[in-house]
């Protein structure tokens, strides 16, 4: 028998194999559209075109910091069968305690969602002369579509939505460097930890809060939760897989994500250090789409544009679920997304309303976000660290201590912030 003939037999269970695991990538990919918002966008470009390859370092740290957390959020939501927001919900027992933590995990998902409407009404400006408010109701107008995809026709569905719109991102985020390539001795300096002055510590903490992002953390344990209904209350199935092959697949899903999230807004910093440095007026997004468009050419220009409004759709119908997730779990009151999606439209059609500076409000409302990481950093390491809630899929010791570090410099950074911009500095 030839070889290749008595080969193939095996062939088939190992495909089958790999496309059984593929089917059980997608909640991770959803959850790390987060990271490709248009609050990502205003910060790394404003950091490339003020301060060149300075903060290369910040983006590749945020990236490894977001990997370990929301892969211990998604175990969190597989092994207890509940999301972040539920747990605590039921831990935090005082009444007035519980709408405390509300109110400020519900004050971040509206700075998440001013961002990510503001960047599709920019990038509808951009490509289609659309006034700013128009705009915004435009994006809230597809958000509420997208939504309804989830609502009406499942997590997986609304998966292949999402992940396809995330490859509209890429494409649309990476193309100018292969066009206007940047230094690779600069970017290898740019991986020294240093900051140069206060304005440069604002960026930071601004990549670090679009990075990692407080409403992906509470989002992806319900995503998880949704797609792999496990845990205590759900009826066993001899059809799902277990749980230790889920968290395995888990952990290859949240890679994924995490590569391309970092690399796509390591390209925007670089694309901004290599070609916008120096350049007037790129600290917007309507200036940056100005002078790329001028420098690598109208195609570029075009394609940064499809992507921010790609983004800008995307991360906003994660970020209105996310925020349903945190009343529903925190508050247990039940409000529908599409309702809450038209209620959180308000604040951004404000701003546009207003002629506040869109990128300004970006890049201040990931500093928003930056604050509200510890506030959900430090209940799901503590949560995941308990064996009572874990079982035997609690956090081994070295991943504990990790969750810590990375909290403790989140927190320093925030509180090193908040110095410089009180006394001035």
């Amino acid at each position: 028998m030839p070889k290749n003939l008595a080969t193939r037999p095996q062939a088939r269970p190992r495909l089958t194999t790999n496309l059984r695991a593929a089917a059980l990538l997608g909640p991770a990919l959803v959850a790390g559209v987060a990271y490709l918002d248009p609050g990502n966008v205003a910060s790394n470009m404003t950091a490339g075109a003020r301060y060149g390859y300075l903060l290369v370092w910040v983006v590749i740290a945020g990236n490894v910091m977001a990997w370990l957390i929301q892969y211990l959020s998604a175990k969190l939501g597989l092994v207890t069968g509940r999301s972040l927001p539920e747990v605590l919900g039921q831990r935090i027992r005082n009444r007035w305690a519980r709408r405390a933590f509300w109110l400020q995990a519900e004050l971040v998902a509206m700075a998440t969602d001013i961002a990510e409407v503001l960047g599709g009404a920019v990038a509808l400006n951009l490509l289609f002369d659309i006034p700013l408010i128009y705009g915004g109701v435009i994006t809230g107008a597809v958000s509420i579509t997208l939504l309804a995809v989830q609502s009406r026709r499942g997590p997986r569905h609304f998966e292949f939505v999402i992940i396809g719109l995330m490859a509209v991102i890429v494409i649309g985020f990476v193309a100018g460097l292969f066009v206007a390539p940047p230094d690779p001795a600069a970017i290898a300096g740019g991986m020294l930890p240093r900051f140069t002055d206060s304005g440069s510590v604002l960026l930071a903490a601004s990549i670090l809060g679009a990075t990692i992002m407080p409403h992906a953390i509470y989002a992806h344990s319900a995503l998880a939760r949704d797609r792999f209904p496990t845990g205590p209350g759900h009826a066993p199935d001899p059809a799902r897989p277990s749980l230790r092959i889920l968290l395995t697949a888990t952990r290859w899903d949240v890679t994924i994500a995490m590569v391309i999230a970092g690399s796509v807004n390591l390209a925007i910093l670089l694309l901004a250090a290599a070609n916008l440095a120096g350049v007037s007026g790129t600290d917007s997004l309507e200036g940056a789409h100005a002078a790329i468009t001028a420098n690598l050419g109208g195609l570029i220009g075009t394609l940064f544009a499809v992507g921010l409004l790609a983004s800008g759709l995307a991360s906003t119908s994660v970020g209105a679920y996310a925020g349903a997730e945190i009343m529903h779990g925190l508050l247990t009151v039940r409000v529908p997304l599409l309702a809450r999606r038209l209620v959180t439209l308000i604040p951004a059609l404000f701003i546009l309303g207003v002629g506040f500076d869109p990128t300004l409000a970006l890049v201040l409302s990931q500093v928003v976000l930056s604050f509200g990481i510890p506030f959900a950093l430090i209940p799901l390491v503590a949560l995941t660290s308990q064996r009572r809630t874990l079982g035997e899929h609690v956090n081994r010791r070295l991943t504990t201590i990790l969750g810590i570090v990375f909290a403790i410099l989140l927190i320093t950074l925030n509180a090193v912030l908040l110095w410089l911009v009180l006394t001035g500095a």
